[in-house]
C-alpha cells in the first residue's frame, strides 16, 4: 500500500542552493497509485510505478525540490498535478504559468486503491503546505511540516515558526497515536513519538 522511492537534487530558494534527498511516496494498490511529492527524477518514480495508473501527482507544498520532477511524470503518466493554491507564488518560481495544476481543497478526500487520503492545510513551512492523512493505514504524509525531532524550517521566505507550530498542534497531534508520521525527508516517525515535544520546540523556536 506505501512504497517510497528515494531521489536526489538540489533546494533552491531566496539565493541559496542546497544539496537534499527527498522521499517520493506512492500510495495505492497493484492497480492505481498516488504520487506524493515527485521529487527530481520522474524516470525513476515511474519506473516504481511500472504498469499501474497514477491517479494524480500531490504535492504537499511547491519548494522546488518537491515539484521539480512533476511536469515531466505528469507528461510520463498522463496524471493531473495536485497543489494547494496558497502556493501559487512558489510554484510560479519553478514553471511560470507554464504548467497548469488542480487546486487541493482542505479536507479533500482522494479515493485511490480502496484506500482514503484526507487533505489537511497545515501552512506554516509553506502558505499552501499540506498533509494527506490516511487512517485506514494509520498513516501521514507530512511532506515538511513534520519531521522526526520537530517541525519543518520556518526561516526563509513565505514560511512562519508560530503558523507551523499552530498546525502541527491542532491539525497534527490531534490524530492517534499510532499513526506513522511519513516525512518528505528522511526517517519515518509517529504522532506518539513526537507529540511530548511540542513545548521544547517552541521553546527552541524556529
Amino acid at each position: 500500500m506505501i512504497d517510497r522511492v528515494i531521489t536526489s537534487g538540489t533546494f533552491s530558494l531566496d539565493g541559496g542552493t542546497w544539496e537534499v534527498d527527498n522521499n517520493v511516496w506512492l500510495v495505492g494498490d497493484a492497480r492505481e497509485v498516488v504520487v506524493i511529492d515527485a521529487a527530481h527524477d520522474a524516470a525513476s518514480i515511474a519506473a516504481r510505478v511500472g504498469g499501474r495508473t497514477v491517479k494524480s501527482i500531490v504535492c504537499t507544498h511547491a519548494h522546488n525540490d518537491h515539484i521539480n520532477a512533476a511536469r515531466g511524470l505528469a507528461e510520463l503518466t498522463g496524471a493531473p498535478i495536485r497543489l494547494h493554491p496558497a502556493d501559487q507564488v512558489l510554484w510560479a518560481q519553478e514553471y511560470g504559468d507554464s504548467v497548469p495544476y488542480e487546486p487541493l481543497s482542505d479536507g479533500e478526500k482522494i479515493a485511490v486503491g480502496g484506500i482514503t487520503l484526507e487533505v489537511l492545510h497545515t501552512p506554516g513551512h509553506s502558505p499552501g503546505a499540506v498533509c494527506l492523512h490516511a487512517p485506514e493505514l494509520a498513516a501521514l504524509f507530512s511532506g515538511d511540516t513534520l519531521f522526526k525531532g520537530g517541525p519543518g524550517a520556518t526561516g526563509r521566505s513565505y514560511s512562519s515558526f508560530d503558523t507551523i507550530i499552530e498546525s502541527i498542534r491542532k491539525r497534527l497531534l490531534t490524530l492517534p497515536a499510532e499513526t506513522v508520521v511519513h516525512t518528505g525527508h528522511g526517517d519515518s516517525t509517529s504522532i506518539g513519538a513526537e507529540a511530548p515535544h511540542l513545548e521544547e520546540w517552541i521553546a527552541r523556536g524556529s
